[in-house]
């Protein structure tokens, strides 16, 4: 039996017992160790999951608690952007303390902190980084929380996605992103984020998602992927996950290539409210979506290392390890041609902490092609054109 949790609700479901072990990740045991931190963010509505306890004994397929209760616990208390930074600064230690441990190779995660600028009002960052790792090559966990005026290119490029946003406008943008490659070719990259950002009299709104790029198809991997977050939409809106997978499929697409960085997952951005929640003002539909943004985050270590635990000690050769980083290189491609985090970053961000979800080692080789049918040629049949991997 495979049980996992999103927020404060627990789904159950049961695929074939070799699947999916979650009862061999010790390191989702870590967040006992984050007690303190996770203390505070329990005040604000957000319960962390601990095997064993006793909100995890709930039955399969069975929500611990009725819609009734789930639904007043997403009304209260309200968002604030304290409480969101401080959201953001629990998780990444918690993911952080659990990655380590699952990789198992001793290695942590370095810590740097660092200063926008001289003020201290304009902002810092966490820029947290474990490299050489057994399971992770490369892991990096960065929050950020910035406060400024808007440039005038910044202003332009949210103007054009229906924002009406002006030039020097003050902006507050807090985030939370992870970028983990693997050191085996047969585990996935995954990367995942939540974000808020608000400009004075423009209001305020959320971003965020989560997706795998493989260099390998395991198709039982994607349906796990994306049963896990289509469980996370449905909570909050029937329509969420279709919504948020397209959006996904369509941003993370390189047009030079014709194809598709990975297999998907969710993306949402410039995300203020649930249709069911706007009869209950601005204030509970805001508070509705921080709900679903915690959920999404608290999802990111059980989405994901199960199936990097399944896949890790599988036999591989040269040849997987060199078609390993010729994908990295299309990963590459996608972050600094296309992705518009890189692209706002870039304009007056910190450098190093852009550049931190860059893969450690990436290959291009001129003219790169494969034979038909191989296990290469059966996942850029999925890159060329997406799937569908839930079963509704």
């Amino acid at each position: 039996m495979l049980r996992f949790c999103v927020g404060t609700v627990h789904f159950g479901v049961a695929p074939s017992p070799e699947r999916y072990d979650f009862d061999s990740r010790p390191a989702l045991q870590s967040k006992a160790s984050c007690g303190a931190k996770l203390g505070a963010i329990r005040g604000l509505g957000f319960r962390s999951w601990i095997p064993g306890s006793e909100g995890s004994k709930s039955r399969p397929g069975k929500c611990c608690r009725s819609h009734s209760e789930v639904e007043a616990q997403q009304l209260q208390p309200a968002f604030s952007r304290e409480g969101f930074e401080e959201f953001l600064l629990s998780m990444q230690e918690s993911i952080c303390v659990t990655a380590a441990e699952a990789d198992g190779s001793g290695k942590t995660f370095c810590e740097d902190r660092w200063q926008r600028s001289e003020d201290p009002k304009s902002g810092y960052g966490i820029t947290r980084v474990l490299e050489g790792g057994d399971l992770l090559e490369k892991a990096a966990a960065n929050v950020s929380i910035v406060r400024g005026q808007l440039s005038e290119a910044r202003a332009k490029a949210m103007s054009g996605r229906g924002r009406g946003v002006e030039s020097g406008a003050q902006y507050f943008a807090g985030a939370l992103s992870l970028v983990f490659h693997s050191r085996h070719p047969f585990v996935p990259t995954f990367r995942s984020d939540i974000r808020y950002f608000e400009v004075e009299g423009g209001g305020g709104w959320f971003g965020g998602g989560a997706d795998l790029t493989p260099s390998y198809l395991f198709e039982e991997d994607a349906e796990f992927f994306h049963e896990y977050y289509k469980a996370v939409c449905d909570r909050y809106d029937p329509t969420l996950y279709q919504q948020s997978k397209a959006a996904c499929d369509a941003y993370f697409y390189i047009p030079a290539r014709k194809e598709h960085r990975g297999i998907g997952g969710i993306f949402f951005d410039d995300l203020e409210n649930f249709q069911q929640y706007e009869d209950s003002g601005l204030l509970a539909s805001r508070s509705a979506v921080f709900s679903f943004v915690k959920d999404v985050a608290e999802g990111f270590m059980p989405s994901y290392l199960p199936i990097a635990q399944k896949r890790r000690h599988l036999s591989y050769g040269e040849e997987q390890r060199q078609w390993q980083l010729l994908r990295r290189g299309r990963y590459l491609e996608f972050n600094l041609l296309y992705d518009r985090g890189v692209k706002f970053g870039l304009d007056g961000g910190r450098f190093e902490s852009i550049m931190v979800s860059a893969p450690p080692l990436i290959a291009w080789k001129y003219d790169a092609r494969v034979d038909p049918d191989t296990a290469e040629s059966k996942l850029l049949g999925v890159l060329k054109s997406p799937r569908q991997w839930t079963s509704e």
